[in-house]
């Protein structure tokens, strides 16, 4: 696929995980005002640690997810694949979308199992676009460097 194709689908993909990644926020701030509110409890569990629980899991998913947005981001600005490290943060955000999307055909619905893997869709589609990165090419031997042809008997 040429950089006219890849481009694109790595900012749709950077802007939908930055979103899912408000999304999150907004989801686990809703739950740990509820359970917060409603003062439940969970085999003793206090409800302000529940909800202070809910709060850390938000932050820490939505960061992971705008960690990768920036990633598809960066790929998208400067047309170049990501580096190691990013591509295994991408397929790791990949492998998290498909099990969860397989998870929640039953808690949320089709809908939700949908949007899943359309996103997984997406991370895949900009990891395979881009393909590793290519070594920087080997210089090339100098004619002197060439060791002279043996005559054989």
């Amino acid at each position: 696929m040429d950089a006219v194709g890849r481009r694109p689908v790595a900012w749709v993909a950077a802007i939908v995980l930055l979103l899912e990644a408000l999304g999150v926020v907004l989801v686990n701030a809703l739950l740990a005002r509820v359970v917060d509110n409603q003062q439940m409890s969970l085999a003793g569990l206090a409800a302000s640690a529940m909800a202070v629980g809910a709060w850390v899991m938000g932050a820490l998913a939505a960061f992971y997810l705008a960690v990768c947005g920036v990633l598809l981001l960066r790929a998208a600005v400067t047309n170049r694949a990501p580096g190691r490290v990013g591509r295994v943060v991408l397929i790791s955000c990949a492998v998290a979308h498909g099990v969860l999307g397989a998870l929640t055909v039953g808690l949320a619905g089709w809908p939700a199992f949908a949007f899943m893997m359309v996103v997984l869709g997406l991370v895949v589609w900009v990891l395979v676009a881009y393909g590793p990165r290519e070594a920087a090419p080997a210089p090339a031997a100098a004619a002197s460097d060439i060791p002279p042809p043996v005559a054989s008997v």
